[in-house]
């Protein structure tokens, strides 16, 4: 992701996003259309550049703690490939079974093996 112009800091915050959107989801938090993890995930290319840029700002004008976490959430991808993968190594886990230290230790983990690639 260096290569894409994220700086590691952007890069926790996008990871960080995009993990409080897969565990709404495994939540069962009802989001809106075309909004929700499924949703994203399914996508490629520029549209899921697109979709996520959507993402973002719609889940930033929720009520409650979602809305309050994406309030100023941006996308800071400029390639889908990026995005995608990372979208697929989140995608493995189950993130709300695990417990906090673990996801904790899996996110410093993710972002380190991500960034060096």
């Amino acid at each position: 992701m260096r290569h894409d112009g994220v700086d590691y800091g952007d890069y926790i915050e996008q990871l960080t996003y995009l993990l409080i959107s897969q565990m709404a989801d495994e939540r069962g938090i009802e989001l809106p259309d075309q909004t929700d993890w499924p949703y994203l995930r399914k996508q490629s290319g520029t549209d899921l550049l697109d979709a996520y840029v959507e993402h973002c700002g719609t889940l930033g004008k929720q009520p409650g703690i979602l809305g309050e976490h994406l309030q100023r959430a941006q996308s800071r991808f400029s390639n889908p490939v990026n995005l995608q993968k990372l979208v697929g190594l989140i995608d493995e886990t189950e993130w709300t079974s695990l417990e906090v230290d673990i996801k904790a230790a899996a996110l410093r983990s993710l972002g380190e093996g991500c960034i060096r690639r």
